[in-house]
């Protein structure tokens, strides 16, 4: 059965495993190379389990462990034209990788159907993904300002969905280690979803059909776990959802503890 593997989440390193213990997707390498080994170990997965890589963008925890990768195995790296130009120029990716536009992610050597849609982010070019195994739709939706309408129109209709609930804005407003500037980026529309407007958007899903939704990319420094779990189940409760009943809530770990979804 298809999964979702959070292999880790926050805003030092992000990296998920979409798939079964045959084959799967990794998305982002924001560990690096041994961790990512060794959390896919600890999760069940065997490392030959990866078919290919997508790549949301190039900020350095989502390309972390990227380098190595490649210079350790062969395999398909996808990402967006913006991020394979930012990738190349900048030494992030081996230079004899096979690297591909996501433009052409149909002929990925895998059963698993994989799409791409485009992210309101501070980045060359940030995507988000959606995967499709068997029944099952999933998508990977972190590294947002704002839900725009063409990730809406991604989304909706997924069966399960990881999705960003980076920061809680009493936590980013009152935070007296982050500079103005770095709050200012934070809550853009090209830098990170609230827990608030993640909420909203989770009972548009629910509504539609999704059942398991996991929050990743929680800020440590501007959320916390239980903050995020209350915003969305919360909002949720007062559309009449239950947790348990209408659908189940996870949130990534910083780092796995061998915990995943199945689905």
């Amino acid at each position: 059965m298809a999964r979702i593997v959070p292999l880790c989440s926050s805003s030092k390193g992000n990296s998920v495993f979409i798939g079964d213990t045959s084959e799967g997707v990794l998305v982002d390498v924001g560990c690096s190379f041994k961790a990512l080994r060794e959390r896919l170990s600890l999760c069940g997965i065997p490392f030959e389990a990866i078919k290919a890589v997508v790549i949301t963008h190039e900020h350095s925890d989502h390309i972390k462990g990227l380098l190595q990768l490649t210079k350790q195995t062969d395999l398909p790296i996808y990402a967006s034209g913006g991020t394979i130009r930012y990738l190349t120029d900048n030494g992030c990716i081996d230079p004899s990788a096979r690297l591909y536009d996501c433009d052409e992610l149909n002929n990925a050597p895998t059963d698993i159907r994989i799409e791409y849609f485009h992210t309101p982010h501070d980045a060359a070019e940030s995507v988000g993904y959606t995967f499709t195994a068997g029944e099952h739709k999933i998508a990977c939706c972190t590294d947002l300002g704002y839900v725009t309408d063409e990730v809406r129109g991604r989304l909706i209709g997924c069966s399960a969905v990881y999705i960003e609930a980076n920061y809680d804005k009493k936590l980013l407003d009152g935070n007296v280690k982050y500079p103005p500037f770095l709050k200012a980026r934070i809550a853009s529309n090209k830098g990170h979803l609230a827990n608030a407007d993640c909420s909203d958007f989770c009972a548009e899903l629910i509504a539609a059909g999704a059942t398991r939704l996991v929050l990743g990319h929680l800020s440590q420094e501007n959320n916390t776990p239980q903050t995020a779990y209350s915003a969305v189940s919360d909002r949720l409760s007062k559309e009449g959802m239950r947790c348990g009943a209408d659908y189940t809530l996870d949130i990534a770990p910083v780092v796995s503890v061998g915990k995943y979804i199945v689905l």
